[in-house]
C-alpha cells in the first residue's frame, strides 16, 4: 500500500479569471439543484446552507476549475454528495466551506465567527497542514493524513465530506492533465476506497475503485468493459429467465420481495482474474441479485425457497446476518447453479440492512431523516474510530501512525470464539496475540500461552473462521520485541512498541541513575540528593544547567549515553557544596584506590534481566565469568564489549570517558549467546555430530552458518550458542574438541570471518 494523502481537488484548479454569464449561470444552477435536494431539513437550516455558499461564493470568485467551470461548482458538488447522504446543516455548511482555508485565506477563528465552532472544526479537519515546514513530501502527507484521521475519529462526518469531495474529483479527473492521473487514482485506491469500505460505504467504495481502476489502467479497464458488455448482450436472455423464475416463485409463496439485479464493477472482476489468476471466461459469478424482504425471517424463508429451486454450490454459503461483519453489513449469500449451468450469487436482506450495506456509517442520517427514532445504525464504525485514538495515544510520530492505520485498512475478516461464545472480527492473517489485544490490552501484555479449539499452539498461529480461542496470561509476563514480527492489527502493534518504548526509557532511568551516584561517590557524595522540596532547588539549577525537563528526562538521557555522567556529577557537587555540604575524603580516597581496577564498589552489575538499556556487543558477545568494560553510546544506552576486544580498544582511545566499569552478577538469570567457529573434516553427518555434542553439554544453538566447501577437505561451521557463564563455555569447547570430525574449535571474535 503506496502513502499518502491528498489533493486530488486542487489539482484541478487552472487559475483565476473573471467568470463569464454562462460560468456564473452554471454555478447557480448546481446551487439550485443542490437546494431541491434539501427537502429533509428546516427552513432556517436550509437558510444556513444558503449563507455559506454565499460566503464559498466569494471566497473562490475568480477561481477556474481545470474543466472550466466556475470553482464554486466543485464544493456545490461535494455538498450534494452529503446531501444524498442525508448529513445535517453542518455537515453541508462544511462541504460548502470546505477548501475555504486551504486556497482563499480564510482563517478559522473567521469560520468561528461567521458560522460557529463545530463547522469551524470540520473544515479545519479537512484542511491540509500546508503551511507547516517538512522535510520531506511523504512526512507533510503522514502527518496531514493523522490530522484528517483523527478528526474523522473525533467526528465522523470529516470523512464523509472528505470521501464525497474525492468522490466528485475521481468523477472530473479526465479534466485533469494526464501525468497525474496515477498519483491521484494510486491515493485513491490505497486510502480513500478502503477507508470507504472500513466504514460501510460500498456504494462509493465500489465507485472509488471503479474510477481510480479506469483512470490507472485505462487499457484494462477498456478491454475488461467491452467483455462484461459482451457478455451482459450474450446472458440477457438467461439473467431474464431467472429473474421471471424467482419473481414467480415468490408470488406463489405469497411474499412481499423486491428484487434487483447486480453486476460485479470491473475492478472486482479484474481483481479476481488477478488473485486467482482466472481468465475473464473463468469468472461465473458476474451477475446476481439482491432480494429485498420485510423482515428478517423472511431472508432464512426466501433462502429455501431458492434452494428449492436451483442447486447450491457447495460451500458458497455466508450468513452475514447472524455474524455482521466489522463494518456492519448483514446479508445473507448464496450462490445458485442456474439455467444452462451459470453460477448466480443471491443476498437477502430486509430494507433496513439494505440501507446499512449501501451507506454504512452515513446510514445514521439517512435513517434520522425518515426514522427520528433512529436504530442504533450511529454505533457502526465506531470500534474502529476508537482504536484510531487508541493508536494516537500510544504513537506520536505520524509516519509510524500511518503505519499502524493501514494496516487496519483490509476488506477481509475471519470471525472467531472466545471460550464464552463471544464472537470477534479479526483480518485475515490475525494472530493468537492480535486477539489478545482486541479483547484488551491487558490481556495481550501479559499473554504467555494460547489453545485454538482446546489445542496448544504457538502464538504466532494465524486465526480462521470459527476458531474458539483461549489466551493464558501470567501477572509478571510482558510483551515480546518478537511479535512485531507476526502481529497484524495496528492496534497490537502500537501497545507493543508503545510499552517495550516506556520499558526502554524506565530502564535507562534507573541506568542514568546508577551512573550519576558512581560518578558523585567519585567527588566524595555518598548519594544523590532526594528528590524532596528540600532539594527542589538543587534539582531546578541542575537542569537549567543541563537542559532537560525533568529529573527523569536527565536521568534517561545518562542512561541512554547523551550526557556524561561526570560532567553532571561535578556540576551537581558544586551545587551540594554552595549549600554547605563538604565531600567526603575517605570516600574519595577509597574510590581512587580502586578506580585502577575493572570494578569499583560504584559499578553497573549486569545479571541479564536489562532489556532496552543494556546491549552485549555482537562484535566480541561477552558471557559471565569474562572481563568486561561497558561504554555508553551516543543515544543506545549501555554497551557491554569484553576487556579486550578490539572494538572496545579502538573506541577507549578516542573516548575514554565514555567507559564505566561493570561486573557480572553472581546469579545471571538467563543464558548468554556467544560465536564459536568450528572447523570439521568434510563428510556425512559432520553437522549432526557437532550439534548432538552441543546438545550433550545443554548448549542452545540459536544460529548455525557453513560454507560451501564440500569439494574441500574441511569446512568451517559457525556457531551462535547459548551458554550460562565462562565455565560452561570452557566445557563446550573441550567437548567440541574431542568430537569426530572436529578438526578445531575456537571462540570468534571480531575480525574473524564470518564474525
Amino acid at each position: 500500500m503506496s502513502a499518502v494523502l491528498p489533493s486530488a481537488g486542487k489539482g484541478q484548479r487552472a487559475g483565476a479569471a473573471l467568470p463569464s454569464p454562462a460560468a456564473a449561470n452554471a454555478a447557480a444552477a448546481s446551487f439550485a439543484a443542490l437546494m431541491a435536494r434539501l427537502d429533509y431539513l428546516e427552513p432556517a437550516d436550509v437558510e444556513q446552507v444558503r449563507q455559506a455558499y454565499r460566503f464559498a461564493d466569494e471566497a473562490h470568485l475568480g477561481q477556474i476549475r481545470a474543466s472550466g467551470e466556475p470553482y464554486i461548482t466543485h464544493p456545490i458538488a461535494v455538498a450534494a454528495k452529503c446531501a444524498e447522504w442525508k448529513l445535517d446543516v453542518q455537515a453541508l455548511m462544511a462541504a460548502l466551506l470546505h477548501d475555504s482555508i486551504e486556497d482563499c485565506g480564510v482563517t478559522k477563528p473567521e469560520l468561528v465567527e461567521r458560522f460557529g465552532m463545530p463547522v469551524a472544526e470540520l473544515v479545519d479537519g479537512l484542511t491540509k497542514l500546508d503551511k507547516l515546514q517538512f522535510d520531506t513530501r511523504e512526512e507533510s502527507q503522514a502527518e496531514s493524513f493523522r490530522k484528517m484521521l483523527l478528526a474523522m475519529a473525533r467526528d465522523v462526518r470529516v470523512i464523509l465530506i472528505k470521501l464525497a469531495d474525492r468522490t466528485h474529483n475521481m468523477r472530473t479527473l479526465e479534466d485533469v492533465p494526464r501525468e497525474k492521473w496515477g498519483r491521484i487514482s494510486r491515493e485513491t485506491l490505497d486510502i480513500y476506497a478502503p477507508i470507504a469500505h472500513r466504514l460501510g460505504l460500498n456504494l462509493t467504495y465500489r465507485e472509488l475503485q471503479e474510477l481510480a481502476f479506469r483512470y490507472l489502467m485505462p487499457w484494462r479497464h477498456g478491454v475488461l468493459d467491452k467483455a462484461v458488455a459482451k457478455a451482459r448482450s450474450r446472458r440477457r436472455d438467461l439473467i431474464q429467465k431467472v429473474q421471471r423464475e424467482v419473481e414467480s416463485a415468490f408470488e406463489q409463496a405469497g411474499m412481499q420481495v423486491r428484487i434487483a439485479g447486480r453486476e460485479k464493477t470491473i475492478y472486482s472482476i479484474y481483481r479476481k482474474m488477478d488473485e486467482k489468476h482466472l481468465s475473464f471466461a473463468q469468472v461465473t459469478d458476474i451477475y446476481g441479485f439482491r432480494v429485498i424482504v420485510p423482515t428478517v425471517t423472511d431472508c432464512y424463508t426466501a433462502l429455501g425457497i431458492l434452494h428449492q429451486m436451483y442447486k447450491p454450490v457447495p460451500g458458497r454459503f455466508k450468513d452475514h446476518i447472524a455474524i455482521p461483519k466489522v463494518n456492519g453489513y448483514q446479508s445473507l449469500h448464496t450462490t445458485l447453479v442456474g439455467p444452462s449451468g451459470v453460477n448466480v450469487e443471491f443476498q437477502m436482506r430486509t430494507e433496513g440492512m439494505h440501507v446499512v450495506a449501501e451507506s454504512g456509517v452515513a446510514a445514521h442520517w439517512l435513517y434520522k431523516a425518515s426514522h427520528p427514532d433512529g436504530d442504533g445504525s450511529d454505533r457502526l464504525g465506531t470500534k474502529w474510530l476508537q482504536s484510531l485514538l487508541d493508536i494516537q495515544h500510544e504513537t506520536r510520530d505520524a509516519a509510524e501512525f500511518w503505519d499502524h492505520v493501514k494496516i487496519d485498512l483490509f476488506p477481509d475478516a475471519v470471525y472467531v470464539f472466545t471460550p464464552k461464545s463471544q464472537i470477534l472480527a479479526m483480518p485475515r492473517g490475525a494472530t493468537v496475540v492480535d486477539f489478545a489485544y482486541a479483547i484488551h490490552s491487558d490481556v495481550g501484555d501479559h499473554t504467555v500461552a494460547a489453545k485454538i479449539n482446546g489445542l496448544q499452539v504457538p502464538l504466532r498461529t494465524e486465526l480462521n473462521n470459527g476458531d474458539v480461542v483461549e489466551v493464558v496470561t501470567a501477572p509478571f509476563s510482558t510483551p515480546n520485541p518478537a511479535w512485531l514480527g507476526f502481529v497484524r492489527t495496528g492496534r497490537a502493534r502500537s501497545k507493543i512498541r508503545h510499552h517495550l518504548k516506556s520499558l526502554a526509557q524506565v530502564e535507562s532511568q534507573e541506568l542514568g541513575e546508577k551512573l550519576l551516584t558512581q560518578a558523585l561517590r567519585a567527588e566524595g557524595i555518598e548519594r544523590l540528593p532526594a528528590d524532596d522540596d528540600e532539594h527542589r532547588p538543587i534539582w531546578d539549577k541542575l537542569l537549567r544547567f543541563t537542559g532537560s525537563k525533568s529529573r527523569a528526562e536527565l536521568l534517561t538521557d545518562l542512561g541512554l549515553g547523551k550526557r556524561i555522567a561526570g560532567i553532571v556529577a561535578k556540576r551537581l557537587m558544586t551545587l551540594m557544596g554552595e549549600l554547605g555540604q563538604r565531600p567526603d575524603t575517605l570516600l574519595i580516597t577509597r574510590e581512587r584506590y580502586t578506580a585502577h581496577e575493572n570494578v569499583s564498589q560504584g559499578s553497573v552489575v549486569l545479571d541479564g534481566s536489562e532489556n532496552a538499556s543494556v546491549q552485549f556487543a555482537a562484535c566480541c558477545r561477552p558471557v559471565p565469568g569474562d572481563a568486561i568494560v561497558g561504554y555508553l553510546g551516543r543515544g543506545e544506552g549501555l554497551v557491554v564489549h569484553l576487556e579486550d576486544c578490539a572494538v572496545a580498544r579502538r573506541l577507549q582511545h578516542k573516548d575514554a570517558e565514555r567507559f564505566i566499569g561493570v561486573d557480572w552478577s553472581d546469579e545471571p538469570v538467563r543464558p548468554f549467546e556467544t560465536a564459536i567457529l568450528v572447523t570439521v573434516a568434510n563428510g556425512k553427518g559432520a553437522l549432526a555430530r557437532v550439534a548432538s555434542a552441543l546438545a550433550s553439554v545443554e548448549a542452545d544453538i540459536t544460529h548455525v552458518d557453513m560454507d560451501d566447501q564440500r569439494d574441500q577437505d574441511a569446512t568451517d561451521l559457525r556457531f551462535l550458542v547459548a551458554v550460562r557463564d565462562r565455565a560452561h563455555l570452557d566445557a563446550v569447547m573441550r567437548t567440541l574438541k574431542r568430537t569426530p570430525s572436529v578438526m578445531r574449535a575456537q571462540r570468534m571474535r571480531a575480525g574473524q570471518s564470518g564474525a
